[in-house]
């Protein structure tokens, strides 16, 4: 269990960083070259899906995140999912990441806005 909190630590620890530089090379290099990420529940969208680096990286360089996360409550393993409850630092509203991760790589991650 320490891994998965340290995991998530790091990950939302990369996120900010990558949101306070606008630079997020390093946040993407986290993820397989053949990744899915999938962003529910998106206010005014639906759901968002991006499937492989070129079109998550383009994703990222045309919409990139403005605000900060933190987490919000334990981070647990579901069935080999590490699942955070995440806050927005601006307008505290609430969300849960769920990443799949094989060998220190991310090959899915689903954001759920809430």
């Amino acid at each position: 269990m320490g891994r998965v909190k340290e995991f998530a630590d790091e990950h939302v620890m990369a996120f900010n960083s990558a949101v306070a530089s606008q630079d997020f090379t390093g946040f993407l290099a986290r993820f397989d070259d053949d990744a899915l990420m999938r962003f529910e529940n998106v206010p005014g969208v639906g759901v968002l899906e991006f499937a492989g680096r070129p079109a998550y990286a383009a994703a990222y360089a045309q919409q990139p995140p403005d605000d900060h996360i933190g987490i919000a409550g334990p981070v647990c393993d579901e069935g080999g999912i590490i699942v955070i409850p995440f806050v927005w630092r601006r307008d505290g509203g609430p969300g849960v990441l769920r990443l799949m991760v094989n060998e220190g790589r991310i090959s899915r991650m689903v954001v759920t806005f809430v």
